[in-house]
């Protein structure tokens, strides 16, 4: 068992899935763009012809393939992800987050919430 204190460390965000792509060579994985309602600069240089770029999104892996005959169907939908664990390298790709979902021996189900993204669980 953990105590409260150990649990009030996950932080649990809603991220809404903006795009979806199979990964060659895998059954099980998809690697989503995920936007958490914060914005990260990527690129530039020293010089003014490579400017900063601002991009929305966070790159999750997961393997949840099999629950879905069309991975385009999750493209809009916000669900609940754990944010804040140590970048992770499934099959060379890095996974920023991971997706929350509920299920038993019949069922599977995303944990899907109806706030803006980057709304924090509480």
């Amino acid at each position: 068992m953990i105590n409260i204190e150990d649990f009030a460390k996950v932080e649990i965000r809603a991220g809404k899935i903006l795009s979806v792509e199979e990964i060659d060579g895998s059954e099980k994985l998809l690697k989503l763009s995920v936007d958490f309602g914060e914005e990260e600069e990527i690129g530039g240089g020293t010089s003014p012809k490579e400017p900063a770029t601002s991009v929305r999104g966070r790159q999750v892996i997961s393997g949840i393939k099999k629950y879905f005959e069309d991975p385009q169907s999750l493209v809009g939908i916000t669900c609940a992800f754990v944010t804040n664990l140590e970048p992770r390298s499934i099959m060379g790709l890095e996974s920023q987050a991971m997706i929350m979902a509920a299920s038993d021996n019949d069922s599977f189900t995303l944990l899907k919430m109806d706030c803006p993204a980057g709304s924090k669980v509480k």
